[in-house]
């Protein structure tokens, strides 16, 4: 759902919006130079196709433990904080991935890469909540944006990696200068990031700046801190945002098993040099980049539903073409397809997910689990499959998850207001909203900002009120109650 942009922050929202897409490719560069050395990472420690699985086993527990309170931390902390302790620990994880192969340590190399999962997963959540507040904050369809600039900087990290297989540099030396650049990117970055004043940012103290001045709350921060991490962990009762999950962990599956063994399964599918096979993740990153520029166009133009069931079908075909393909040229045509479909699937399911400004971090945080247990479950499964028939040959696997996709795409369509009050139980209003509009902090040091009046005139005029009126009288009395309980709350000094 689109949300009218605030006056008075455009060039806040201008400066947060390019600063984060910076971010988002910074995150692809760091992805994908790590990936695309792989087959040298295995060839260094001699580790078999079904220990090279377990050893990206690793990185995906440690983002799934991580990914389970990352909506907690940042909503506790807030996201430049989030972001912050996630830099640090990259940077330790990033440098032990490339020291480790080289000094022939299999311990070492598991630590970094358990390590940058947690990064990994506690840096997500923020970037994706961030993105979703400058949507909402422009008035129209931008989060695809965000994954374009994140698959830019993914071909970006695939040259890399090819340029240094190309040149036999050291994972270890080419890993050191990657962890430099990105600590100092993300350092000076973190300032303007985060819009302060934007819908469904979090307060720390009882006297918070707003774009129209200081306004100091009437409600105990502590207490609403408590409410927020509950709200985070009411998330997980949602039917509609586990469903969205589901979507998601197919997507993630589907991009992830592209980045953890496109590269290898050319290589020893084709028997093609490992440069080949980076070029290669290089294509299908390129591929989903195209889609995500323009993708923000079809979904306004087509709506959630209808693009995610075409990404679906696209990626199908592609995945099938790919582990079929006699020639490598054909299997190429196969990969820019798959890449195509895998484009707009994830970020179509984080906007669906923060609909509501208010619960946003929370719902991004579960669907990131979903997308978690997928990059767990992937590296072994495909591992084994891949022992057994050949990598390319197990990347069909995929398609399974591609069904599951199409067949619950009906699940992102934009949240309606009446949906919002009943997602505690999937009957009536959730006591929630009612809690959050009477002692959220949230809720009160800007009744104006964080009302959405598009909300509010839906309720008024609910299209389904002729076919339940006890529904649509429900969403009426709670969005008028929430804005008189907030505007009672706001003291302005």
């Amino acid at each position: 759902m689109s949300h009218p942009a605030r006056p008075g922050l455009p060039a806040a929202v201008s400066r947060a919006r390019w600063l984060l897409m910076g971010l988002f490719a910074l995150t692809g560069i760091i992805f994908s130079s790590w990936l695309a050395r792989i087959p040298a990472v295995r060839d260094l420690l001699d580790l078999s196709t079904a220990e090279l699985g377990l050893m990206l086993l690793i990185g995906s527990l440690g983002a799934l433990l991580t990914v389970t309170f990352a909506g907690i931390v940042v909503q506790r902390f807030g996201s430049r904080t989030s972001l912050l302790l996630s830099t640090v620990v990259l940077a330790v994880g990033y440098v032990l991935m490339g020291i480790g192969p080289t000094a022939g340590s299999v311990p070492l190399l598991g630590v970094g890469i358990f390590l940058n999962g947690v990064a990994i997963a506690l840096g997500n959540v923020p970037l994706n909540v961030e993105s979703a507040r400058i949507e909402r904050a422009m008035g129209r369809t931008v989060i695809p944006q965000f994954h374009a600039a994140f698959s830019i900087g993914a071909v970006v990290g695939s040259a890399i990696g090819a340029l240094a297989a190309h040149f036999d540099i050291s994972v270890a030396w080419q890993f050191c200068v990657v962890a430099a650049v990105a600590v100092a990117w993300r350092l000076g970055s973190l300032r303007g990031v985060v819009l302060d004043a934007a819908p469904g940012d979090r307060p720390r103290t009882g006297s918070v700046a707003v774009a129209s001045g200081p306004v100091r709350t009437g409600a105990a921060v502590p207490a609403g801190r408590r409410r927020r991490i509950a709200s985070a962990l009411d998330s997980w009762r949602e039917p509609r945002t586990l469903l969205i999950g589901v979507v998601v962990m197919a997507a993630a599956l589907s991009e992830g098993s592209a980045n953890d063994w496109l590269s290898l399964a050319v290589v020893d599918g084709f028997t093609e040099p490992e440069a080949v096979g980076a070029a290669m993740l290089g294509v299908f990153v390129g591929a989903m980049t195209l889609v995500r520029l323009l993708g923000t166009h079809l979904i306004d133009r087509l709506g959630r539903v209808v693009v995610l069931r075409a990404s679906g079908s696209v990626a199908i075909v592609g995945l099938l073409l790919f582990g079929f393909a006699p020639t490598l040229p054909l299997a190429g045509v196969g990969v820019v397809l798959w890449g195509f479909g895998a484009a707009l699937a994830v970020p179509i399911g984080i906007a669906a997910a923060s609909d509501d400004p208010m619960r946003a971090a929370g719902r991004v945080a579960v669907v990131s689990s979903f997308a978690s247990v997928a990059s767990i479950a992937a590296p072994p499964l495909l591992g084994l499959a891949a022992a057994a028939t050949g990598a390319r040959h197990a990347l069909v696997l995929i398609t399974v998850a591609m069904v599951a996709s199409v067949l619950l795409a009906r699940r992102v369509a934009p949240e309606r207001p009446a949906d919002r009050s009943s997602q505690g139980d999937g009957a009536g209003p959730d006591p929630a909203v009612f809690a959050d509009a009477g002692t959220d902090p949230v809720a009160a040091f800007d009744p104006i900002a964080s009302f959405d009046p598009v909300a509010f005139a839906h309720a008024e005029r609910d299209p389904a009120a002729g076919a339940d009126p006890v529904g649509a009288l429900v969403s009426r009395h709670v969005v008028r109650r929430r804005l008189t309980r907030r505007r009672r709350l706001v003291r302005v000094p």
